[in-house]
């Protein structure tokens, strides 16, 4: 039972929560909108989205707290400097989440995930 459960485990150990994540994360980045699981996508819009709140501050310990996280230095650049000064004024809800299709293969349901 997940009661009051924080968070999806998406049937892998941590390490390899934590991997997937950042690899989707900075996919994101990279391309401004990817096609995932319906529970991924939810799952990564919680981490990008703390991403995203921390490097709205945009000096040097938030550069260095958003690529301890991410560990790539291109996707690091481009959410510091492109991608969060875009949120300034905005608060929270920076990705949207848009349900497409059913995946052949599984039947698991597909979603777009992309930047407001």
């Amino acid at each position: 039972m997940r009661h009051r459960h924080g968070y999806r485990k998406l049937n892998r150990t941590s390490s390899h929560r934590k991997a997937l994540l950042k690899n989707l994360a900075i996919a994101l980045i990279m391309n401004e909108k990817i096609e995932t699981t319906v529970a991924k996508a939810k799952t990564l819009r919680s981490y990008i989205e703390k991403l995203i709140t921390k490097a709205r501050v945009g000096d040097f310990n938030a550069h260095r707290e958003v690529f301890a996280h991410l560990q790539d230095k291109e996707a690091t650049k481009k959410l510091m400097n492109e991608i969060a000064p875009k949120y300034k004024e905005r608060n929270g809800g920076y990705t949207r989440i848009i349900k497409t299709r059913v995946r052949r293969g599984d039947a698991a349901p597909m979603a777009f995930i992309e930047f407001v």
